[in-house]
């Protein structure tokens, strides 16, 4: 898998030497889950740099180096010294040429008595939240370093849905590659049929097979010319039909024991298939049958996980939004959701592209 590299670049003062340590250790680990999904990482930061005579100066090497990253992180609480805030106006220079690199602005929120604080560094800090504020751009706060590395980790999460690492595999795909699970792909011509994977069965055009099912089977109406199907099925084993009609059998227990849950899924799993094409019906039935398994989970769910399957699902049939926002505008599927599902949701409704 190829990877690709993002550039990272790190800016802050002296005095944030050990949440700058922390960054680097977090960016390090985290390269080894995305090296999974083919991404590498690079941090960018001035220990780096030799620190040895420069036709200009060094900090000119700084600059330059910064000009070629994809994001720009800045790190600041009590003052914001005059290379800091060098660095911040390159960055921001360059990304208005280019769009890149990407800003993100981190302020320590833990409090210093005034008394302890130098009038030029306060001024420094003041000076810079203006200007801040001029160029409607707004730091986001931190308490300790595990919340700078959480939500810079989820940050990156976001950027992932929007296609800045490119096309990539998300979260549980990348785990299931690098488990050695493996990856079938085909295409399939005419009206024949195609099974993939160990013990999987396919029948011919037109054909149904149900296996051990334990749950609902919403399909809507299906016209075999062996049997035909009004609501859901709850079979033993097979289900044979020769020009028979079978109506609705009881109804079985449901993957998770909310009513409320498993209505609104197989209530948006209609309102996308009816906006579906055909070829579009499976990989939609896939995916759906997905976010149920994930939402099982309560308060469990993974995140990430939610958040590719919705935008799976916008991708696959983007008629269908309104079905899907309003599924989880309910409190119970709303409710499962975390900060990465509702972006998607938030983008979608605001008339954007379907990622943060």
């Amino acid at each position: 898998m190829d990877k690709s590299k993002r550039k990272i670049f790190l800016a802050s003062s002296a005095e944030l030497v050990e949440d700058r340590r922390e960054f680097e250790i977090f960016i390090n680990r985290q390269n080894k889950r995305w090296h999974e999904r083919g991404v590498f990482l690079e941090l960018v930061i001035w220990e780096d740099f030799v620190d040895a005579m420069s036709q200009t100066r060094l900090q000119d090497e700084y600059n330059k180096a910064l000009k070629g990253c994809d994001v720009f992180v800045m790190l600041f609480w009590t003052k914001v010294g005059m290379y800091t805030a060098e660095e911040f106006e390159t960055a921001f220079g360059q990304f208005k040429a280019t769009g890149r690199p990407l800003i993100y602005t981190y302020c320590r929120k833990i409090t210093v008595p005034m008394d302890e604080i130098d009038e030029d560094d306060a001024a420094s800090l003041l000076a810079f939240k203006k200007k801040l504020k001029v160029l409607g751009h707004f730091q986001t706060g931190y308490a300790d370093r595990d919340g700078l590395c959480r939500h810079f980790g989820e940050q990156l999460e976001k950027l992932a849905l929007e296609g800045f690492f490119g096309t990539i595999p998300g979260p549980e795909t990348a785990a299931s590659l690098a488990a050695g699970a493996p990856s079938n792909t085909a295409t399939l011509h005419g009206s024949g049929a195609i099974a993939q994977g160990a013990g999987a069965q396919a029948v011919g055009a037109g054909g149904v097979l149900i296996g051990n099912n334990s749950g609902s089977i919403n399909t809507g109406t299906i016209h075999t010319g062996g049997a035909m199907f009004l609501g859901p099925v709850n079979a033993g084993r097979d289900v044979v039909g020769g020009n028979q009609t079978v109506h609705q059998a009881p109804a079985v227990a449901p993957a998770r024991s909310d009513p409320d849950l498993n209505t609104l899924l197989a209530g948006l799993a209609a309102q996308v298939q009816a906006k579906a094409t055909t070829g579009q019906a499976e990989t939609v039935a896939e995916t759906v049958n997905a976010l149920a398994t994930e939402t099982a989970k309560g308060d469990k769910a993974d995140d990430s996980k939610l958040a590719h399957l919705v935008k799976g699902l916008i991708d696959l049939v983007p008629a269908a939004v309104g079905g899907i926002v309003s599924a989880f505008a309910s409190p119970v599927l709303g409710g499962l959701a975390g900060p990465l599902t509702r972006a998607v949701l938030e983008k979608i409704q605001g008339g954007g592209p379907a990622a943060p």
